[in-house]
Order: structure tokens, then C-alpha cells, then sequence
């Protein structure tokens, strides 16, 4: 054998397990078609929040006044704010590079497939074909953007995330098809550097997947800075034989035709599983999903796959998380299988979202007796000092033994505390223990013992 294991893919849950992997003994390898760090590092969660970073210093710079501050001529630079965004995601790559090499890691590169013998075939970028073996192969091919068949993506002027982060110029107008993370991301900073910005989503809230009320909150807050949002409406067509993009877009009233100079793309992401050999070994998938048990093994022995080609969340830390317990399994170990009912999701908007556990109205389908405690950020000092006043905190207990079923948070830098309530619903914490125990003053992140309180009728600042 080659190696003890050889891991597909080196994104958030590839290059992860490579190095639990490596800690734990084994010889390893990763093979990787582009760059190190995969889609998350170099096309998604970071150069993502880069690009956000850069939108939210100039609407500082805009509202300086607001703090007594006299701050004249700020302007957009659209190339500078990319460059930086890229230049971000080249270093945390090269952090893998370092990360690989601390840790005696072989960093292949070229496109992977499994043999039916179960070894893995490299195609180099210049044809070289190479043939290697290990006892295991863990599968981490992530996913990339969704295309629907009325919105073919020509990378120019109808686009997918990828190239809304390298567009040449600053487009003057955008609609934006979907309204989950990536939508909502990308036109809040669109629209904060001076692009008029449309969402269209299917559903009848944006972020969809949210609580109901912190669905709201953003499209009031959206709309206010200038956001035009169609709900319960969707994308029939898009004509491009004209300098405009003509999109038409279906709604409840009628059909009614957009003008734009890009159309985004953001209606989810499809598993990458095409090409990659799981018809020579005939692995078991189900609904572009390859089937896997609670370790990540797949129908095939000694072959296993973690991240966005399994059933669960397609988030970074969800790939790491399975990459390190499908490693711990295959070392012997004995790890806790994953808790999918406490993974955490955030979005990067302004104001941010973050979430764990089931909505207010999850939890009423399920027959909980439930108690729901909301706190404004309106009515915290720290919110209010900062100038961020929009969003609140809201946490759902079990009515019966005051078990945390979910915490929902809209506001600034709420993707920061909402980690409390992850670890004190993996703890079995109460309603009660989360009111005693103290919350530093003043802080955004004392709203949570104050909706704690407020579920239990104890809220002193409301």
C-alpha cells in the first residue's frame, strides 16, 4: 500500500480529516484537482467574508456622521475590494500548504477516480495518469453551484457564486435568483457598495430555512437599505440578446419583466459525484447523495465520504466535523456519531444571521409544549453604543422540562455568540441554568440570558 489513507478533495472536510488522520498515525494523502483548501478557503466562506468585510468598512465610512465623525469623498473601489478578498484566500491556502507539511501530508495534485480494484487513479493537468493504493479512501469532493434548467450559467453575465467574487466591474443593476446564504450575502454587498439589487425567492420568506420572524426582520431591514425582495415568485426566463438582461419573473399577480446587468444565481448547490468512480465499485447513492452510515462508510469497504456528497447541512464545519469522526472510526476509535439537530448555521449578511435547532414553528409541529423568550437589541446598552440597534435574540424551551430546542438570532455579530447555545444544548443545559449563570456587561451577547428570562417571565430590561 501507498498509503494508510488517501483523501479526495482537500476542502473543509478533506483537508481536516488528512490531518486528524496524520495525528493519529497514519501515512496520508490528499488529491486535489484546483487548489488546496477547496471551495470553502478559495471560491466560498472566505473570500466571501473578505468581500463583506470591505462592504461593511464603506457603510461605516458612510454613516460616519452617525458617530461624530466627518469623513468626506469615500468611494468604492469594486477591482481593489476583489483583489483583496483574493488575496485573503491565497494566504489561507498557503496555511494548508504549511498545515500539510507540519504534518508529513502528500499533497497530489490532478482529477481522481476509483478503480473497481479500489485503488484511486490521478490524472495530472498535463495527462500524466497515476495509480495509487491505500487501506481506506475517504471521499470529500464538496459540491458546486446549482444551475436550473431556465437559468443556464454563461460565467459572464448569468453567473454563480464563483464569479459574483471576480466580476471585472461593479454592476449597475443585479437580480439575484435564491435567497438562502449565498443570495442573501451577496446582495447585501452589492447593494452596500451602490449595485441596485433585486432578490427573487420561491418560497414565500426569504432565508427560508430560518425562523419565521427572523425572516422578516431581514426583509425589513433589506428593503430599508434600498433591497427590492419578490417572494412566492420565481425566474421563468432570462433573455440576453440585448445589452440589458431581461429576466421574467412569475408572481402571484402576474408576470412581470426585470431589467439587469447580471443575474446571480444562488438557488443552492448540487454534490460533486459525477466522474469520480462510484459506478466501478456500484456505491450506493440516493438523490445525488452517496449513502453512508453514522461513520461515513459508504456500501463499499474501505471506502467512506464526508461533506456535501452526504445527506446533512452543506456547511465547512460540518465536513470537518464528519472528517473527523469518519478517522477516529477507522483508527480504532470510539466517537460520538454526529448530532445533526445541533449544527449551527450562520449567514454573513448585515445584520447577520445565526441558528441552531428547530423554529419556533419546528418545534410546535412536534408536539412541544413551548415556552419563547425574544429579546431586541433595540433594548441592549452594547447594541446601542455601537449603533447597531436592528435584530433580537430568541431562544424556544421545552415547556415541560426546559430542555433548549432552539436559539435564533438576527443582529450584529450574532455569528459570534450564537456558540453558547451549541454547546449549552450539547450539555443538556436548562432554560434556568442558562438565566443564572452571569452574562458580562455590557455586552450583545447578554440578550441571551435576557430571552432566557424573558421565555420564563423574568426579563428585567424589557
Amino acid at each position: 500500500m501507498n498509503y494508510d489513507l488517501i483523501v479526495l478533495g482537500s476542502g473543509p472536510g478533506g483537508y481536516v480529516a488528512a490531518i486528524r488522520a496524520s495525528q493519529l498515525g497514519l501515512k496520508v494523502a490528499v488529491v486535489e484537482r484546483e487548489e488546496l483548501g477547496g471551495i470553502c478557503l478559495n471560491w466560498g466562506c472566505i473570500p466571501t467574508k473578505a468581500l463583506l468585510k470591505s462592504a461593511q468598512v464603506y457603510e461605516y465610512l458612510n454613516h460616519a456622521a452617525d458617530y461624530g465623525i466627518k469623513v468626506q469623498g469615500a468611494e468604492a473601489d469594486f477591482s481593489a475590494m476583489v483583489q483583496r478578498s483574493r488575496g485573503v484566500a491565497d494566504g489561507m491556502s498557503k496555511g494548508i500548504q504549511f498545515l500539510f507539511k507540519k504534518n508529513k501530508i502528500d499533497a497530489i495534485f490532478g482529477t481522481g477516480k476509483l478503480t473497481k480494484d479500489k485503488k484511486l487513479q490521478v490524472t495530472a493537468a498535463d495527462g500524466k495518469v497515476t495509480t495509487y493504493t491505500a487501506k481506506s479512501i475517504i471521499l470529500a469532493t464538496g459540491a458546486r453551484s446549482r444551475e436550473l434548467p431556465n437559468l443556464k450559467q454563461d460565467g459572464k453575465r448569468i453567473i454563480g457564486y464563483r464569479e459574483a467574487m471576480t466580476l471585472k466591474e461593479q454592476p449597475k443593476t443585479m437580480v439575484v435568483v435564491g435567497s438562502g446564504a449565498i443570495g442573501v450575502e451577496f446582495a447585501y454587498f452589492y447593494n452596500a457598495i451602490g449595485t441596485k439589487v433585486t432578490i427573487v425567492e420561491y418560497l414565500p420568506n426569504i432565508v427560508p430555512v430560518e425562523d419565521e420572524e427572523v425572516s422578516k426582520q431581514l426583509e425589513r431591514t433589506f428593503k430599508k437599505s434600498g433591497i427590492s425582495i419578490m417572494t412566492d415568485s420565481s425566474v421563468e426566463s432570462v433573455d440576453s440578446s440585448g445589452k440589458m438582461l431581461k429576466v421574467k419573473v412569475k408572481t402571484k399577480k402576474g408576470e412581470e419583466i426585470l431589467e439587469a446587468d447580471v443575474v446571480l444565481s444562488a438557488a443552492g448547490v448540487v454534490s460533486n459525484i459525477e466522474g469520480i468512480g462510484l459506478e466501478e465499485l456500484k456505491i450506493k447513492t440516493d438523490k445525488g447523495k452517496v449513502v453512508v452510515d453514522e461513520f461515513y462508510k459508504t456500501s463499499v469497504d474501505g471506502i467512506y465520504a464526508i461533506g456535501d456528497i452526504v445527506p446533512g447541512p452543506a456547511l465547512a464545519h460540518v465536513a470537518s466535523a464528519e472528517g473527523i469522526i469518519c478517522v477516529e472510526k477507522i483508527t480504532g476509535h470510539n466517537p460520538e456519531p454526529l448530532n445533526y439537530g445541533n449544527i449551527p448555521g450562520c449567514t454573513y449578511s448585515n445584520p447577520e444571521i445565526a441558528s441552531v435547532g428547530m423554529t419556533e414553528k419546528a418545534a410546535k409541529e412536534a408536539g412541544y409544549e413551548i415556552k419563547v423568550g425574544k429579546f431586541p437589541f433595540s433594548a441592549s446598552g452594547k447594541a446601542s453604543a455601537a449603533g447597531a440597534k436592528d435584530g433580537f435574540v430568541k431562544v424556544i424551551f421545552d415547556a415541560k422540562y426546559g430542555e433548549w430546542l432552539g436559539c435564533h438570532m438576527i443582529g450584529a455579530n450574532v455569528t459570534e455568540m450564537i456558540a453558547e447555545a451549541v454547546v449549552a444544548r450539547k450539555l443538556e443545559t436548562t432554560g434556568h441554568e442558562i438565566i443564572k449563570a452571569v452574562h458580562p456587561h455590557p455586552t450583545m451577547s447578554e440578550a441571551v440570558m435576557e430571552a432566557a428570562a424573558a421565555a420564563y417571565g423574568e426579563v428585567i430590561h424589557l
